[in-house]
């Protein structure tokens, strides 16, 4: 059986899921994080296809993530999408609260040059 916290974030993704679809034009960036690692991919759900992504562990990451190894992950999947041809995306927080790693993931991302 989930727990309370698992269960309400579940929830919230699917809500959050109904209003954000990502398109061709404007594909979706989905974040997810555990207990030791973050990882970001960028979706075409059109073709319902992973164009980029990009984890914590792709970084120099021996010891367990924070807020600087998620911005890291933020500008890395930047990079990424930019040399694909990407710079509109929609965020996908997951369920998750917009708030310390989430939020320097994020923050990475709009440094490293995709807007949304």
């Amino acid at each position: 059986m989930k727990n309370i916290k698992e269960k309400r974030r579940l929830r919230l993704k699917y809500s959050i899921r109904k209003k954000i679809f990502g398109t061709q034009d404007r594909p979706r960036l989905s974040v997810f994080r555990s207990n030791r690692r973050i990882y970001a991919q960028i979706i075409d759900d059109t073709k319902a296809h992973t164009l980029v992504s990009a984890s914590s562990m792709e970084i120099d990451s021996t010891r367990s993530y924070n807020v600087e190894i998620s911005r890291a992950v933020g500008k890395l999947i930047a990079e990424k999408a930019k040399s694909v041809g990407i710079s509109k995306i929609v965020f996908d927080r997951n369920g998750y609260l917009y708030h310390g790693n989430v939020k320097a993931l994020a923050e990475g991302a709009r440094e490293g040059g995709l807007n949304f």
